[in-house]
């Protein structure tokens, strides 16, 4: 038996971090290293001392709260990224990582903000998640198997053919030995694709987390360019000011995601654990309160009243879900082109009406989307759910939120998306109204904030899964180039 996991998960170089492991061999071998186009190790040690550490009952939500077994300081000038940690004794292992934050040169263009807190969300080590219960989940653990590394080739959260139990994903995890959630989330699903993909093709990418967003100060100030990639759900009131700060001041964004910044939550315990209350947000203790701003629900919530569109330019709740579960069982997984003059699509010799990303199903699992009308045969923003006055609807896509007896039947214990949406947006008279969000799309779309920023969102959780698409590619490469 071997688990491990690094604090703090975030430094700057130059500033330690501790491994902490729990192992039922005496000795264990540690190796950390940066992950990106080329593997570079940064630390390797022999033989360190271990032993098994106690897991507290309440390990998910208050933290293992470990002893140190090996403590690492990377040099002043250490390259930042994400960095594997790999812990070995004979044929066991166990896999953590730490991330180092910029600071040891000059800045790269862009700065790519790692979903952290969405892994956190999801991780179901130790006890329960935010998906089987848990209101409250620490940071200070392991991630459970699955989430930071996966057997080759990995599948993907879709499935080939739309079910009513959504197992597909499950039945290849499970006899693996890994967390079913670490389909949602985690570094091996999306980010780990980007990097690769990105600095092999010369771009230089600077990493941060989650939680970085919120603590360090001027965090953005030294790019032009914020990305995040894949699925990054989970957002506190800290991280949306900074981002929409950025912005607002000039900065760009690339969101090449889908589900994103859709539930609101607070930081705790010195940023150690975070808490969501998600579908239950009627029982969260800020509620009535003078900080009810902070409730721990769906950003579109009434009671919030900051819908995401204010940072990405979409909602999850104007999107949905496709081709997984029911969500549009038979959708083709494409995006519709709208505007191929949009500078977006140069040198992919796409038109009026092409397909994009068919041959990967890039519009899959969660996507976003916002209200939409034709005009002149195209689809516009009707801007009456808050979408930016300057969007533009570049592609799109059918999508779904799931109603209470489509949902997969592990979601069973939740209401469904439908109804919650249209529970959070119109309150009593929810009934009246959820037809507004009944018959949704996945939208890729582009807006100018005020202040001069352009904010890319590819709408949809996949887009990485279609980076060897030729068009795909160069879409990215035309947004990463004009913004950073």
């Amino acid at each position: 038996m071997i688990e491990a996991y690094a604090w703090p998960q975030s430094v700057a170089p130059g500033e330690p971090f501790t491994v902490k492991v729990s192992s039922d061999h005496p000795r264990v071998d540690v190796e950390v290293a940066r992950e990106g186009a080329d593997r570079a190790v940064l630390h390797r040690a022999e033989g360190i001392t271990a032993s098994v550490q106690a897991t507290p009952s309440d390990a998910a939500s208050a933290g293992c709260g470990w002893g140190d077994t090996l403590r690492i300081t990377p040099p002043s000038k250490a390259r930042s990224g994400y960095h594997s940690i790999t812990v070995t004794a004979g044929d066991e292992r166990a896999d953590a990582f730490v991330v180092i934050r910029p600071g040891g040169g000059a800045p790269a263009p862009m700065l790519l903000v790692l979903s952290t807190a969405t892994w956190n969300a999801y991780n179901d080590w130790g006890g329960p998640s935010l998906y089987t219960g848990g209101t409250r989940v620490s940071f200070e653990r392991p991630l459970a198997p699955g989430f930071l590394v996966k057997p080759e080739p990995a599948r993907r959260k879709m499935q080939p053919r739309p079910d009513r139990e959504g197992l597909w994903f499950f039945e290849w995890a499970e006899p693996l030995g890994l967390s079913v959630w670490s389909g949602g989330a985690g570094w091996w699903n999306w980010e780990r694709s980007f990097v690769r993909w990105a600095e092999s093709n010369g771009y230089a990418v600077d990493v941060a987390t989650s939680q970085d967003l919120e603590t360090v100060p001027g965090l953005l100030d030294p790019y032009r360019l914020f990305v995040s990639v894949g699925h990054d759900e989970y957002w506190s009131w800290g991280m949306r000011d900074a981002v929409e700060a950025f912005t607002a001041a000039g900065g760009n964004a690339a969101f090449l995601t889908g589900n994103t910044s859709y539930w609101q939550v607070r930081f705790e315990d010195d940023r150690r654990a975070m808490t969501c209350f998600k579908y239950r947000a009627d029982e969260d203790p800020v509620l009535g309160t003078n900080q009810e701003r902070t409730l721990t629900g769906a950003w579109v919530d009434r009671r919030i009243a900051r819908p995401e569109f204010a940072t990405t330019g979409l909602s999850f709740s104007r999107g949905g879900y496709s081709r997984y579960g029911l969500g549009v069982p038979r959708g083709s997984g494409a995006y519709t082109v709208w505007r191929p003059e949009h500078w977006a699509f140069e040198g992919t010799d796409l038109r009026y009406g092409d397909t994009l990303g068919m041959a990967d199903a890039i519009c899959a699992y969660e996507v976003d989307g916002c209200e939409l009308a034709l005009v002149d045969g195209l689809p516009v923003p009707t801007h009456a759910d808050g979408a930016p006055g300057s969007l533009e609807v570049l592609a799109s896509a059918p999508a779904r939120l799931w109603q209470q007896h489509e949902q997969p039947s592990r979601y069973a214990h939740e209401p469904g998306e439908l109804e919650h949406v249209a529970r959070s947006l119109f309150g009593e008279a929810w009934q009246e109204h959820a037809h507004r969000i009944t018959n949704n799309h996945a939208v890729v779309g582009c807006f100018t904030t005020a202040g001069g920023g352009t904010v890319f969102n590819a709408g949809c959780t996949d887009w990485t899964s279609g980076l060897g698409d030729p068009d795909v590619a160069r879409i990215t490469r035309n947004v990463l180039d004009r913004l950073s």
